[in-house]
């Protein structure tokens, strides 16, 4: 490390090796090469005089690339595409006078951005898919276990742990399906010329239209695209680069409000991230555990999110065929935001791997407070005795004042089930209101539905891509 020169955190905490290879000058030059491969060998098949031979050529240097004589060359020419034109003639002079033959800059340069913003996304997919999967037994592990819901961080209506993991697994769903659309919506930029009017290609053919058409067609297939878009300017159109950034701003999104609810639950102590044996929690008081993972996925989700406006400015701002004030932009802010998702979701994976879940903590905030949440079932059961709605009604609510009081003001436990077995108008003793409030009684669905979710959504997203299961994340710090 070099300790006098700043260093991108993405890069040195992190971001996956995978990741920051997809992101990386070898892979992006190589892609160049294989463009500039599928070119000539797509004008050869339609009928351009390119042999075999210098085909072979440029494939047999297409991985050895000559990065000292492409450095060379763009101190003299301030152009990296023509210095890496020129490094590449070096090495296959039978070749050299038919490499990036009718094209511009952008062939190379935007056709690669998308292949590798094709690849990254297809990382994400794979540790999203991941995700679920540990999210899912989790939901499944604890479908029945009774907690305190909460709505605006108050006590609310029982639900369970595994249900309330249903949540954040249903809005990852949600940006799965996003993904997946997106990625099969994703075009190629093509054969387009320099100002997208395939003008140099028509030239190349004679006026033939037809065989442009057909090179734009067979070269985006040979990269592995159905589709290139119908028209261009000099670069493709900039609102792919949000569609993509509009999906990693979404998985943030999503785990952001996953990872403030673990962080929530650890100060209530009932569900805590992992915590390893010799991890220090602060330099000051030792007995802490602070949820540093969540927060760090909570961290780089406001930067993932936020980079969504960045590419809205930019797509908004092209003018005509062409402005170049979008490349520094996106140098820096596309990778990047893939970088801090990629990192989100090792982190995610983590978590959801190793969730502590405190069952007895949750069962005594339970019972802290359903007390009062019974108290309908309470006063239905004592009109079956034949008591009076109205009357039962009043006294619950000043027993409910009396425990109340007992509990904020004297530090007590709630006695409320005591104070309602002792007055002798309800006739129920303390084990019939144990029996009342047993919480299992007041989960509703939530068992089901985390049963339905699992088996309707998830399972068909497994099943779809068991390829992908399996991925193991390393965390750098």
């Amino acid at each position: 490390m070099e300790y006098n020169t700043y260093q991108n955190p993405l890069i040195e905490r992190y971001t996956s090796e995978e990741m920051l290879y997809t992101f990386s000058p070898d892979n992006k030059f190589k892609n160049w090469r294989k463009l500039w491969i599928a070119l000539a060998e797509t004008e050869k098949e339609l009928g351009l005089n390119i042999s075999e031979e210098q085909i072979n050529e440029l494939k047999t240097y297409q991985e050895d690339i000559n990065y000292d004589v492409a450095k060379e060359r763009e101190k003299e020419t301030r152009h990296d595409v023509m210095s890496h034109v020129y490094a590449y003639g070096v090495q296959c002079p039978a070749a050299k006078p038919i490499i990036h033959l009718g094209a511009t800059s952008a062939f190379v340069g935007d056709n690669t951005d998308i292949i590798v913003y094709r690849e990254a996304l297809q990382q994400i997919l794979k540790k999203l898919v991941n995700l679920m999967e540990k999210l899912g037994d989790f939901a499944e592990e604890y479908k029945a276990v009774p907690t305190l819901g909460y709505t605006h961080y108050q006590p609310a209506q029982i639900t369970t742990v595994g249900k309330r993991a249903s949540l954040w697994l249903y809005e990852l769903y949600m940006d799965y399906e996003k993904l997946t659309f997106i990625l099969n919506q994703m075009k190629f930029r093509g054969v387009k010329g320099t100002t997208g009017t395939q003008a140099s290609f028509l030239a190349l053919f004679n006026n033939d239209g037809e065989k442009v058409k057909a090179l734009d067609e067979k070269l985006s297939k040979k990269l592995g695209f159905e589709e290139s878009f119908p028209v261009t300017g000099q670069t493709y159109s900039r609102k792919q680069d949000f569609d993509l950034l509009y999906v990693l701003s979404s998985i943030a999104q999503s785990m952001h409000k996953m990872t403030n609810d673990i962080r929530l639950l650890q100060h209530l102590k009932e569900i805590e991230e992992p915590f390893e044996k010799n991890q220090i929690g602060s330099s000051a008081m030792a007995y802490k555990r602070n949820p540093m993972r969540s927060e760090r996925i909570s961290s780089l989700s406001k930067f993932v999110m936020s980079a969504l406006q960045n590419l809205s400015f930019v797509s908004a701002t092209q003018w005509f065929e062409r402005t170049l004030d979008d490349s520094a932009n996106r140098r820096i802010t596309i990778p990047e935001t893939f970088m801090a998702t990629d990192a989100i979701l090792d982190i995610g994976i983590n978590i959801a791997s190793g969730l502590v879940v405190n069952e007895k903590v949750i069962e005594e905030n339970v019972k802290k407070e359903l007390p009062f949440m019974a108290t309908e079932n309470i006063m239905m059961e004592a009109v079956k005795k034949g008591k009076d709605r109205q009357e039962l009604h009043e006294k619950i609510r000043q027993h409910s004042l009396t425990a109340g009081h007992n509990i904020k003001k004297l530090g007590l436990e709630n006695n409320l089930l005591q104070l309602i077995a002792d007055d002798s108008y309800f006739e129920l003793s303390i084990e019939e209101l144990l029996q009342i409030v047993d919480p299992h009684k007041y989960i509703g669905r939530s068992s089901e539905q985390v049963e339905d979710l699992l088996k309707s959504y998830l399972e068909p997203v497994l099943e779809k891509h068991q390829d992908l299961l399996g991925a193991e994340v390393h965390l750098k710090v």
